[in-house]
């Protein structure tokens, strides 16, 4: 009964009755209706509206069509749903599973493995103003939205020399605390005023440390930076840790 009337369509609209509605008319459970897999999919839940064999084939034709080889799942998913005629809508987990099983995604992805480098040295100086630690922290406050935290500390005591709050975190908000502490470390922000110092700044490679912006206000006084490897955190572990406490006992 339940399958006739989910059949049927509203005349005025030529739209079919929503499922809900039927389920609170006559008392059916939403949930025992999806409990069953389906005869299509195998699986348990909303049945899809075109099958695995039809997204196949529209996979195929966009592969056919495009004038690239070995393209993503996501270029090609995103092909299908801009169609000006006869587009079709697919989830990206569901595409990616039918061009898994055909031998369609790219062989040139990249591995799960990766030679990155591994950090196993120690970051703790001997003495302070050897090398300074930089990054952001984003954190919300109740009725004002998404901020930021910039700061700057000292590897050899974990002292925070400065520190920055802002409502956007880009690159110009990530200079402020570096101006800050050379100023109170040095008495001055003039040009060269660092240079020929030991005095290192560490910083990962997020977007606003990576940009021409702040890579050239730090050429002005002459202090140099310090990269992190690429997905080690730990090599920025005493302000990584910093965000940590401060996250859990202030945030």
């Amino acid at each position: 009964m339940i399958s006739m009337l989910i059949k049927e369509h509203y005349p005025l609209t030529g739209k079919p009755y929503p499922k809900r509605l039927i389920f609170k008319v006559v008392g059916y459970s939403s949930s025992t209706w999806y409990e069953s897999p389906t005869p299509r999919t195998g699986k348990r839940g909303r049945k899809p509206k075109h099958t695995d064999e039809e997204v196949l084939r529209e996979i195929k034709t966009e592969i056919k069509k495009s004038r690239f080889n070995a393209e993503g799942y996501m270029k090609v998913k995103k092909r299908m749903e801009k169609r000006e005629v006869n587009a079709l809508v697919a989830g990206k987990a569901r595409v990616n599973r039918i061009m898994r099983e055909n031998n369609l995604l790219s062989p040139n992805r990249r591995t799960g493995k990766s030679n990155k480098r591994e950090h196993d040295g120690i970051i703790i100086t001997d003495a302070p103003n050897v090398m300074w630690a930089t990054d952001g922290k984003k954190f919300r406050i109740d009725g004002l939205g998404w901020h930021w935290f910039f700061g700057v500390i000292d590897h050899f005591n974990e002292e925070i020399i400065s520190w920055h709050i802002a409502k956007k975190g880009n690159r110009f908000a990530a200079m402020e605390p570096v101006r800050a502490a050379v100023r109170k470390t040095f008495g001055s922000i003039d040009k060269d005023v660092c240079k020929g110092m030991k005095l290192q700044l560490r910083s990962d490679h997020g977007s606003q440390y990576d940009s021409a912006d702040f890579t050239n206000e730090m050429k002005f006084p002459g202090l140099e930076m310090s990269k992190a490897f690429v997905r080690s955190p730990q090599c920025n572990g005493i302000i990584e840790r910093f965000h940590r406490t401060l996250d859990e006992q202030v945030l």
